[in-house]
């Protein structure tokens, strides 16, 4: 259903609740895709959403429950008796199951793990036990492995039979007795074979693979480097434990992208939508940041008042202090933004310090002095008075290079020492700019005004 008119259905499905016409509610559904059945049910009822979710066939309930959020999950669990309960778990992938594990409070995982049987409760331990934001924590188990002595007769008999349990059969794993990956082969290169071929002669032994230790967004990254669908994982002997699909994927890159906005702005990072996320919780995540770029900020103001003999002298310095101080802070948000997003995408790496330093102090000299000559132009024209343009001039020049070059070295050398670029971003670096400005300018102008 394209082009879906959200309110347009609510309107219509509570018409046919109202009426108690569930077989024309269930049609309106089983036309719509899962995700945007999880989306309708977020604006309907918890009762509504109970009794539509019943009228769903089997599949697109399950699909339905994945795609849901946490809160609406919980809901309809509660509402669920156990039989249904166990259904729902039952057709859930691994991923799914263990990330529905992880969000849910402590009395409904209790529930949860009562519907699902000893032998893949414990696997969802040992996948729940993964280090959080590593590739083992959101892996799933269902692929196909095959056997390299198999026909390709052999491959298709086993992918028929296992298949339905499979999150993706188009990529198939061949592995050793003692489950080594050995290769992997796609459904593509098997239809293209004769049913008497070995898999050990079609199978493609140069295998990307990922760990299971291995941080989830370097494993996201290789799906998109190598244009994978899904990304084998393996413990520290090469046997496959997992594969991460590229839906898991997308989820993890829009995690860390909305992470690194966030630290970007100087908010301690928070999974939670805003409006659910409380008052409280939004200044708690905001305020310690805001304190420590207060408090530093301070600094300028110490700085400014070392200087007040000069401010007797020539009153007029301090005009240029708001505009020199914000050069410099956006000249230092420009570079970090582009030095952090180079990081990101892995075309920019810690080695390339130096290249990255040299390319923006050419880059920061041509913007200093084109700003400088504009800069005095103004500054001419307004007061009439040389020597004021060349201190604001040479200020403007020294300050767009430290705050470019601050821009390029601070997230490559957080990113060296494995913290997270983006905490190198504009509030931060634009209160160290601020501070440098001032100085650098002051220390300018008593030096060639002699005052």
């Amino acid at each position: 259903m394209e082009n879906i008119n959200i309110e347009e259905i609510i309107t219509n499905i509570r018409e046919k609740l109202e009426k108690k016409d569930l077989n024309s509610a269930r049609e309106i559904l089983e036309n719509m895709q899962p995700q945007d059945i999880a989306i309708l049910f977020k604006e309907l009822t918890d009762e509504e959403v109970v009794k539509l979710y019943r009228i769903l066939s089997k599949d697109l309930a399950v699909e339905t429950f994945a795609e849901m959020d946490s809160d609406s999950q919980e809901n309809l669990i509660k509402a669920l008796t156990d039989k249904e309960l166990k259904e729902v778990i039952d057709d859930l992938f691994t991923d799914d199951t263990v990330d529905l594990i992880e969000e849910m409070p402590s009395n409904v995982v209790k529930r949860i793990l009562r519907t699902i049987p000893p032998e893949e409760r414990k696997l969802i331990n040992e996948f729940l036990r993964y280090p959080e934001n590593s590739a083992g924590s959101i892996m799933t188990d269902e692929f196909v492995d095959l056997k390299e002595n198999m026909t390709v007769k052999d491959a298709f008999d086993k992918i028929r039979k296992v298949s339905i349990d499979k999150e993706t059969i188009y990529t198939c794993y061949v592995l050793s007795e003692n489950r080594k990956l050995l290769g992997i082969l796609t459904v593509k290169e098997l239809l293209l074979s004769n049913m008497e071929d070995s898999i050990k002669n079609l199978m493609n032994r140069n295998v990307i693979y990922g760990t299971t230790l291995e941080d989830q967004e370097e494993v996201a990254n290789k799906l998109k480097k190598y244009d994978l669908l899904a990304l084998p994982i393996v413990d520290n002997e090469k046997r496959l434990v997992g594969i991460i699909t590229v839906d898991d994927a997308i989820d993890v890159l829009e995690e860390e992208n909305t992470e690194d906005f966030q630290k970007m702005a100087a908010i301690r990072p928070n999974d939670e939508e805003y409006f659910k996320t409380s008052v409280f919780k939004h200044a708690k995540s905001r305020i310690l940041w805001l304190l420590f770029l207060m408090l530093s900020a301070t600094i300028t103001g110490k700085i400014i008042t070392n200087y007040e003999q000069a401010f007797e002298a020539l009153p007029l310095l301090v005009a240029f202090i708001p505009m020199i101080m914000g050069t410099g802070g956006n000249c230092g948000s420009q570079a970090s933004t582009l030095i952090i997003r180079g990081l990101a995408t892995n075309e920019i790496q810690p080695k390339d310090i130096f290249k990255a330093i040299w390319k923006e102090t050419r880059v920061a000299i041509l913007v200093g002095v084109v700003l400088s000559i504009v800069n005095g132009i103004i500054v001419m024209w307004q007061y009439n008075d040389l020597l004021l343009a060349v201190v604001v001039g040479i200020t403007l020049i020294c300050t767009v290079l430290l705050a470019k070059v601050l821009g390029c070295i601070l997230p490559i050398l957080a990113k060296k020492l494995r913290l997270d670029p983006a905490i190198m971003a504009s509030p931060l670096i634009t209160t160290i700019v601020d501070i440098c400005s001032v100085l650098i300018y002051f220390v300018v102008a008593t030096s060639i005004l002699n005052i």
